[in-house]
């Protein structure tokens, strides 16, 4: 039973965090439209009537503006400027950082030193886990993932002796913990020798 509650609810979890952005996105999109529709009323006015031009224009416009700041964002002054933004408004979100971390480390764009893959030694045992910060006294922040969902977990902050370090990518390691646990002999192979 215990098993079962635990599969539906990692499923419905799993789902929404494939579902939610998606959805979210095509709110946005619409909201989106309906700003500019009366920009795009009068030249939608020349078009045939049978034609929705008022819609197609408007989802026209949006994509443009999303376009050219997709562009924009590509510059040195629009990265700056995007990153201003982000930390000064969605860093401020709950989970926005810890999320965002998690994302660029899957895409490979994060500080390899962030989200590092670890073993650490809890009780009598090794355990799957990510370096978050070290510590000046040799003490690490780790974050030790629940099995199935790795985006669960606890949080402890460990001796430096009790962290090993892993040379695996990222996903390989989020992979073996999704996986309940196969693959570890790779991770086990792959752990630094102090």
């Amino acid at each position: 039973m215990k098993f079962l509650r635990e599969f539906v609810a990692n499923a419905l979890i799993g789902g929404a965090l494939v579902v939610l952005p998606i959805y979210l996105a095509a709110l946005l999109l619409l909201k989106g439209m309906q700003a500019v529709v009366g920009l795009v009323r009068p030249v939608a006015r020349l078009l045939p009537e049978w034609m929705p031009a008022e819609n197609l224009l408007a989802l026209l416009l949006v994509l443009i503006v999303c376009f050219v700041v997709g562009l924009a964002v590509r510059t040195r002054a629009g990265r700056t400027i995007r990153s201003r933004m982000e930390m000064s408004v969605l860093g401020k979100i709950p989970g926005y950082t810890t999320i965002r971390g998690l994302t660029q480390r899957l895409a490979g764009e994060a500080d390899a030193n962030v989200w590092k893959p670890a073993l650490v030694e809890i009780e009598d045992a090794l355990v799957p886990a990510f370096i978050i910060e070290a510590h000046d006294d040799g003490r690490f922040t780790v974050f030790v993932p629940s099995v199935p969902t790795p985006f669960a977990g606890a949080v402890y902050i460990l001796d430096g002796t009790r962290v090993h370090p892993i040379d695996v990518p990222f996903a390989q390691a989020i992979q073996s913990i999704s996986k309940w646990g196969s693959g570890s002999k790779d991770l086990i192979a792959a752990m630094r020798v102090p």
